[in-house]
């Protein structure tokens, strides 16, 4: 998200939506990946828990895979 928009809760609410939206469809669990300098600690903050990392160029960074109970 660029920076100026950061900070203001733009993030967090269009992922409550989507986990709203992935509720009304019946969904229990959801799972995503992000990069290890991107936004892992937003995701952590709503909740989200890290379910594993896999190491990706470039070198000294990870996909972390993260999860969320929906239920």
């Amino acid at each position: 998200m660029p920076k100026d928009l950061r900070g203001n809760g733009l993030g967090a609410e269009i992922l409550r939506r989507a986990e709203d939206e992935a509720r009304v469809r019946g969904c229990r669990t959801a799972v995503l990946y992000t990069i290890s300098f991107q936004a892992p600690e937003f995701y952590r903050k709503q909740g989200w828990t890290v379910l594993g990392e896999v190491p990706c160029d470039p070198p000294g960074t990870s996909r972390v895979f993260m999860t969320k109970e929906l239920g």
